[in-house]
């Protein structure tokens, strides 16, 4: 699921993005393209958007009008549903609007396209794109080695999830936060307050060891989903549970034999060799 939904940037610009596994391509937020090429706010360029939505419609050209919606992040730090084109609708969309933006645009565009393939077909290319970042912003050789575990790990628990009939954006994260509650001690947003965080990936500033648990949470739960056969909800949450447990009284165990709280208000700044 981390994958799935993406934020790039584009001269420092935000453009959210979302990769459809099955149509293998990307789908690009409508409103996010518009205010690169118009260099306006996103209120400005949500209501230029509607304009040029309507008359784009009253001459025909459903080509870039007839977008999908899906939910994607907002600026409030809330999932919300959003216009959004594929590759090809958005070259057209591009067309439609005047902009010194068009041209470096439709090259940022490909580069993009062509980085998922090239992962797709060499996930070495992903990993280390994801090195690479993470060493950028002073993150350790040991911690960074831990958190590309969780990526693999996480990707096995949520496709186990998906086997037992897990579809729904929802019932993930509702389970992801059952499993961090077991665990931890701590809801996901209870966890996010006591680092101090907002916007930001709760992985990206957990402690080595906090890592290490919340994969032992997620691969314990994997391994039971996978021993039984039922599917559906409560099956998946028992599994959950039962996963977090596991973690949970290894944790207890450290705690007792180190004299020190494993779950920490540590974040990404104190993690790093060096702030950002």
């Amino acid at each position: 699921m981390e994958k799935d939904n993406e934020l790039k940037l584009f001269e420092n610009k935000r453009i959210r993005t979302k990769w459809d596994e099955k149509q293998e391509k990307w789908y690009f937020s409508v409103i996010d393209i518009v205010a690169v090429l118009t260099d306006k706010d996103y209120q400005k360029a949500r209501t230029y958007w509607k304009v040029l939505k309507n008359r784009l419609s009253a001459e025909g050209n459903e080509t870039v009008t007839n977008c999908n919606q899906l939910k994607m992040m907002a600026y409030d730090g809330k999932l919300r549903l959003t216009d959004v084109a594929d590759m090809k609708q958005i070259l057209r969309l591009i067309q439609s609007i005047p902009s010194k933006k068009a041209e470096p645009l439709k090259l940022w565009l490909s580069q993009v396209g062509k980085e998922r393939i090239d992962e797709v077909y060499d996930p070495e290319i992903a990993i280390n794109r994801a090195l690479d970042i993470y060493r950028k912003k002073g993150y350790s050789e040991e911690w960074i080695n831990q958190r590309l575990k969780t990526i693999d790990i996480r990707k096995e628990f949520t496709d186990e999830l998906k086997e037992k009939g897990i579809s729904e954006a929802k019932d993930f994260a509702i389970l992801t936060n059952i499993l961090t509650q077991t665990w931890s001690g701590y809801t996901v947003k209870e966890y996010k307050k006591l680092k101090g965080l907002k916007k930001e990936n709760l992985r990206d500033n957990m402690t080595n060891m906090e890592l290490v648990l919340n994969m032992l949470a997620e691969t314990s739960s994997t391994e039971i989903s996978k021993s039984k056969q039922k599917r559906g909800f409560k099956e998946a949450q028992d599994s959950v549970i039962e996963g977090g447990n596991i973690a949970k009284t290894a944790k207890e165990q450290l705690e007792i034999k180190t004299g020190k709280k494993i779950v920490s208000s540590e974040n990404a700044r104190k993690i790093r060799k060096i702030n950002p």
